[in-house]
């Protein structure tokens, strides 16, 4: 695997601090997500990561796997009722999801912006023909011509959609539902409080300044998106089990409803055919 340095800024830096937290909680021998090439990403790339993100706290590390873990169920759903489907993975970042769930059929679009694609071609260059990648940004709608739906399109939108403008976040939810009717997107979102504690600077880590969400997820913004015309429904999904008191607490919270709110939702919006 090819490492050397790597610098990056703003929102594509993110994709280091989730990597750091996902390979931190991977390390582990009783981890609840397995994922050996994000531990060798970290242990490849030249970036201070402690120093930039601080010692990787167990729960938030844990918090972060059991959330791939979730959109990995998913996507494993997804391959098993549409056999050689595509998945479309926006804003991938260096996530390694397809080495966890690749089943040798599955099709495989990341799309990024340049500086990002840049990094990931280096670090996580394809190794299948069933892997591509659009260079741009997710609003651009260019990526949907390279997407071929006959056997059926699963949409991940990993960490992503809260760096948008409301406007643009319901608006990209909305253009997927309109070109891939009957179809499906998984996306996270940030609770209203934390998206609002964000944009006043006070989301941060060690030397590591997050930047800014502007998309807040709450009872207001599900309707909206609830009443989409393109919208069938939104399902908003549990974590899963968890390991040992930390586990069983990030997992009740978000299996129950008054406590969601808490933090981060991961939703699935089917398109109405």
């Amino acid at each position: 695997m090819a490492g050397g340095p790597v610098e990056l800024s703003g929102v594509p830096e993110t994709m280091l601090w989730t990597l750091y937290y996902r390979a931190g909680e991977a390390r582990r021998s009783d981890t609840v997500l397995r994922d050996p090439k994000a531990v060798d990403l970290v242990d490849a790339i030249d970036y201070p990561f402690e120093k930039r993100f601080g010692v990787a706290v167990e729960w938030q590390a844990q918090w972060q796997a059991l959330r791939a873990r979730r959109f990995d169920t998913e996507v494993r759903r997804f391959m098993r009722d549409n056999p050689g489907g595509t998945v479309v993975a926006l804003g991938e970042g260096l996530e390694t999801q397809f080495w966890r769930v690749d089943d040798g059929r599955v099709q495989w679009l990341t799309v990024d912006l340049p500086e990002s694609v840049d990094v990931r071609a280096r670090l996580l260059p394809v190794e299948s023909d069933r892997q591509r990648v659009f260079t741009g940004s997710a609003l651009d709608d260019d990526w949907m011509e390279e997407v071929d739906a006959s056997a059926g399109v699963l949409i991940t939108a990993q960490g992503l959609l809260m760096y948008l403008q409301p406007e643009e976040s319901r608006g990209l939810i909305q253009q997927c539902a309109r070109r891939f009717p009957g179809e499906a997107m998984i996306f996270d979102a940030a609770p209203r409080w934390i998206s609002t504690a964000s944009q006043r600077g006070k989301v941060s880590t060690s030397a590591y300044q997050a930047p800014p969400w502007y998309w807040g997820w709450d009872p207001d913004e599900r309707r909206k998106l609830r009443d989409l015309p393109e919208i069938e429904s939104l399902q908003e999904l549990r974590l899963g089990r968890g390991r040992d008191a930390v586990g069983a607490v990030l997992s009740v919270v978000s299996a129950t409803p008054v406590l969601r709110g808490i933090g981060l939702a991961i939703v699935r919006a089917q398109f109405a055919r």
